[in-house]
């Protein structure tokens, strides 16, 4: 009889959260729903050729984002290209030249530090840093150079994951065959773990598009075009920053919800890109 008793309470309690379980899902994916038809709806109706091909026009009252999108191309490339050979670089020296555990556990732990940091933190030192005390004025590079710091730990610790998934049997036989420790690294362990590393530079992307806070101290809101090299030297705004200028100073709605409709775009293709990419990696070791 008491176990009869036990055994309805157990079912009770199952059945209660697993129904709690479900309506928190469905919660979670009509608040999701919702935003995305939100800003899709008040921000495509928005979207012109003009808006995207045009630079913005004071005296004809002109709006265009065509500078705020290459500055935004211009500060992704940027960063890429400073923070994926410091990130790779680092977590192979981490996974598989460092000796000293406690080393690795400090480094780590201060990866895992500068992760959990307010942007805007980012924003005021890199100000601080890059623009005043490098000379660098407010410029695309000095936003590109705090970004770089920002995606630092993401593009390491991915890379470690990764490195560390590669089986240490593959190491030993090509050790065994009379390979260098570069050579194993370059020719085995790299091609074995490409997946993780492409994957932390798709969700760096991923970031650096939806950065702002950062950049405002940085790189500044001008809506300039100007080629890569003058533009890296020169302030810009990126998409991210023209949403805030045309939202909150501005007043702008049309133009803000129409940017914030390209970024969510951007953002569902980064992350089906990041899945596919995996998905694509997985079978071929398999």
């Amino acid at each position: 009889m008491l176990n009869a008793k036990l055994s309805r309470k157990r079912r009770r309690y199952i059945g209660f959260m697993r129904a709690l379980m479900y309506v928190c899902a469905a919660l979670t994916y009509a608040l999701v729903l919702f935003l995305i038809a939100y800003v899709l709806a008040k921000g495509v109706p928005n979207i012109s050729w003009e808006l995207l091909s045009t630079s913005p026009s004071y005296l004809t009252e002109r709006i265009g984002i065509l500078p705020d999108i290459l500055n935004t191309v211009y500060i992704v490339i940027a960063t890429l290209l400073i923070v994926l050979p410091l990130g790779v670089g680092a977590a192979i020296y981490l996974t598989e030249y460092a000796k000293n555990k406690k080393v690795v556990a400090v480094i780590e732990y201060a990866a895992e530090t500068l992760s959990g940091i307010p942007s805007i933190i980012y924003g005021l030192v890199g100000m601080l840093f890059f623009c005043q005390f490098l000379g660098m004025q407010t410029s695309l590079l000095a936003g590109a150079l705090t970004l770089v710091i920002m995606n630092l730990p993401t593009i390491m610790r991915t890379t470690q994951e990764s490195l560390k998934t590669v089986p240490q049997s593959y190491r030993e036989g090509a050790f065994g065959l009379g390979a260098g420790k570069w050579r194993v690294i370059r020719t085995v362990v790299l091609p074995g773990c490409v997946d993780g590393v492409i994957t932390g530079c798709i969700l760096s992307v991923g970031r650096i598009l939806g950065e702002s806070a950062a950049l405002l101290f940085t790189a500044g809101f001008a809506h300039a075009l100007n080629g890569i090299f003058e533009g890296l030297t020169s302030a810009g705004a990126t998409l991210t920053v023209a949403l805030y200028v045309y939202a909150k100073e501005q007043g702008e709605f049309g133009a803000a919800f129409a940017i914030a409709a390209i970024l969510m775009g951007l953002t569902l293709l980064i992350n089906l890109a990041a899945t596919l990419t995996q998905r694509y990696f997985r079978r071929k070791k398999a």
